[in-house]
């Protein structure tokens, strides 16, 4: 009875209070006279030992995860995740916004006759400096603009310059792979040869460090697994550095960009037809086919064989970049061709499922845009990873239907004579090769850097130009903004008279995305419409102080907002307080089992440490939004090291937060030296950096400390743009008395 009474009384003053409650058995009720302890420890959700049930405390995804594809309903939501997925391939490829082209200073020579097509050779400048190289097949006996192929290749040894041993040769001919002991030497020379016959131009180029591709070497752009020290610097660093990371700088990046430069060199021939214009590539060269076609109109036709599948995404740091597939998996990007014709294979590899898993969808994907005719699967699931005959024969086909080739079908592979790699190279005495090694290495990271940042310069322009550039970049490295964050509810574990306000201690739920925080609300019994978010590396433990008996109290500049009537919000943010089974704070971020040292393996496919806790933020922030009555204002606050976080959740959260107070503590993530950093952020620094962050919280007013005696220029000419200089307040920090000096500047007005 006497319990069922004290249930009662704890209903009638849940009642009363602004809080939705989910009741986790019965809620202790502890009315206390004063608020000057708070007892031992500061106050749980949960038990002691006990985690959140959250799905980000599970193992992390890698390339071998599982990547299903949802078809959207209609065209017109299909064009908004199709915007978002086109915008996070843009962003993780270096490639947003787009690179002013410049000069490709085109080299052709050293034409090779044969009876019905011609070879030549090529290279082009696809950055200044950077070379492209690859060789040019031609029909002959053909008049006028014709259809053009690109080809890129895949993993296959010496790449372009490929061959195929004798006696591996004869089991494929025996096996039906191939069909002739010399044109079958080479499943890459074999397809120009025989789409140049069918009257198309044909462009074969070198992925990046393969034949003759030599600036930087195959193993470094395919084979890296150990950072190396002396390339990650502040200044001069090289790729897979956390700085090129935080610049989104890599070699998939690089590799994408000659393709796009590829298809300009392509394009450029008086005998091409722009209109008419296919790819297609195999294994690595199937990745390069989809992805260009992914961020590039120009392509009519794509054939990416035995690459697109649900399964395994690409196990080549060719085929990995930071933020790539945290959203997105690879049949969801070929979908982004749709509806434009796309042709695949499928093998005894990661693609013998795609006949169930992945095409199906695809199917009904190109069926809702009203072309369900221009999506094709020929599953060869008797052979292994291929581009054999067999294959290349469906290729043919599928382009000589839809680059109106108008030949009789089946279309016949026929012999040819083969060019070996000396025959085919396009480096010779008049043309030697180029400087490569890590000092081009260096200077070409340099030269991207600087490019990049002029071109980010243009979009400062306007304050909606830089809020669409600066803004969207973030949303892909955050993975969230308000508009997307869910609707979280509290789970309130117990709620505790202490005198003038209210202790909630529960678990706050975001059932979207299956999150679980803890989280502190003190909500003042006298309030006022206003309510602070209190971010702290120590959690919501960070509203706490010790007492020098030991115990904890609530800290003073806490205490100064309560007395105000501010409600006042703490938060176990990923891996701080109650996420950890050892109290102790977490210092480098968990990794994928994969043992090479490329950040792309675990953050291509997970968000960051970072960016979870923007989320969470983020979550909190939404919460407070809907669920505290009368809420007119909404702060947050950001010491002792959460200041970057708090930077990065006001920019996503917009005018939702009226105020900031943060310690920036001269933080910038170009200065992080480890890939395992907890504020390592792929991107991070290439939008601005912090500032860049600030900058998108304008005109909210802004408390900055730890930036020493002059707001980052960035931050103020955004500030200006936004008509609001003025809401801009910059103090030097005293780390003893700052946390109440920003409590007294949020009661300012």
């Amino acid at each position: 009875m006497a319990r069922n009474r004290l249930l009662r009384t704890v209903v009638a003053r849940v009642g009363r209070h602004t809080l939705p409650v989910l009741f986790l058995g019965l809620l202790a009720v502890v009315p206390l006279a004063a608020a000057e302890s708070t007892g031992e420890v500061p106050p749980r959700a949960l038990p002691q030992g006990q985690l959140p049930k959250d799905p980000r405390l599970q193992p992390l995804k890698d390339l071998e995860g599982y990547f299903p594809f949802k078809p959207r309903e209609t065209p017109a939501e299909w064009d908004l995740r199709a915007e978002q997925v086109r915008r996070e391939l843009a962003v993780a490829l270096g490639l947003w916004p787009m690179p002013e082209k410049t000069p490709l200073n085109a080299v052709i020579h050293g034409r090779i006759d044969q009876p019905d097509y011609t070879v030549e050779k090529v290279y082009f400048e696809s950055i200044p400096g950077f070379f492209v190289t690859g060789n040019l097949y031609r029909p002959k006996g053909k008049s006028g603009r014709l259809p053009g192929v690109l080809c890129p290749h895949g993993h296959w040894k010496d790449g372009r310059f490929t061959e195929t041993a004798a006696g591996e040769l004869r089991k494929q001919i025996a096996h039906g792979e191939e069909r002739f002991a010399d044109g079958g030497r080479s499943a890459l020379q074999s397809r120009c040869v025989q789409l140049a016959r069918m009257g198309c131009v044909v462009f074969h180029y070198d992925m990046i460090g393969y034949a003759d591709s030599v600036q930087i070497s195959e193993k470094l752009a395919h084979g890296f697994a150990k950072q190396r020290p002396e390339m990650n610097a502040a200044e001069n660093w090289g790729l897979f550095s956390p700085q090129a990371e935080a610049h989104l700088e890599s070699v998939m990046s690089l590799q994408t960009w000659d393709s796009i430069r590829a298809l300009d060199f392509l394009l450029s021939l008086p005998d091409v037809d722009s209109g008419r214009v296919a790819v297609t590539g195999a294994s690595g060269g199937g990745t390069q086919t989809f992805v260009l076609g992914a961020l590039d109109d120009r392509p009519a036709v794509a054939f990416p064989a035995v690459m697109v599948s649900t399964a395994m995404q690409g196990g080549c740091t060719c085929e990995n970049a930071c933020l790539l597939r945290v959203d997105a998996g690879n049949v969801e990007i070929a979908a982004l061709f749709a509806p434009k014709p796309l042709g695949m294979t499928a093998a005894n590899d990661w693609t013998k499922e795609m006949p169930t898993k992945g095409f199906p969808e695809l199917q009904q994907h190109f069926a809702m845009l009203g072309a369900p005719k221009n999506v094709m699967l020929k599953p060869l699931l008797h052979f292994g990873h291929n581009y054999n005959y067999v294959s290349r024969s469906a290729m043919y086909e599928w382009l000589n239907r839809h680059l109106k080739l108008g030949l009789p079908e089946p279309v016949v592979e026929e012999d040819y004579h083969f060019l070996t790699s000396r025959e085919l190279s396009v480096w010779d005495a008049q043309h030697p090769k180029p400087e490569g090694g890590p000092e081009l290495e260096r200077k070409l990271v340099r030269w991207i850097t600087d490019r990049d940042q002029k071109q980010l310069a243009q979009c400062q322009d306007t304050l909606a130009h830089f809020r669409q550039v600066y803004g969207g970049a973030l949303d892909v490295m955050i993975g969230r903004n308000l508009t997307d964050a869910g609707v979280p509810t509290l789970a309130l574990s117990r709620r505790t008279d202490r005198g003038d306000y209210w202790e909630n201690v529960g678990l706050l739920r975001n059932a979207a995305y299956g999150e679980e925080i803890p989280v502190t609300v003190l909500e003042p019994k006298q309030g006022r419409p206003h309510a602070v978010i209190w971010a702290d590396p120590q959690g919501k433990n960070g509203l706490y102080a010790r007492t020098e008996q030991g115990g904890y109290r609530l800290a003073p500049a806490i205490q100064k907002l309560l007395s105000r009537g501010v409600t006042v919000i703490g938060a176990d943010l990923l891996f701080q307080g109650e996420f950890l089974t050892d109290d102790q704070a977490v210092t480098r971020t968990r990794k994928v089992s994969n043992p090479r040292e490329a950040a792309a393996y675990s953050f291509g496919y997970n968000y960051t440490l970072f960016a979870q806790r923007v989320q969470d933020l983020l979550s909190v922030i939404q919460y407070a939004r809907n669920h505290i009555r009368g809420l007119e204002r909404l702060d947050l606050v950001g010491q002792t090291g959460a200041g970057p976080l708090a930077a990065a959740a006001k920019a996503q959260a917009g005018p939702a937060i009226q105020r900031l107070a943060i310690d920036a503590g001269g933080f910038r993530f170009a200065k992080v030296t480890d890939i395992h950093d907890i504020n390592f952020l792929p991107g991070g620094a290439k939008y601005g950096d912090l500032p860049g962050m600030l900058a998108l919280g304008a005109p909210g007013k802004l408390r900055l400390a730890g930036e020493g005696t002059e707001v980052p220029a960035l931050v103020k000419q955004v500030y200006q743009l936004a008509g609001a200089p003025q809401n801009i307040t910059l103090t030097q920090a005293d780390p003893k008395r700052d946390a109440e000096a920003v409590a007294d500047w949020l009661l300012g007005e």
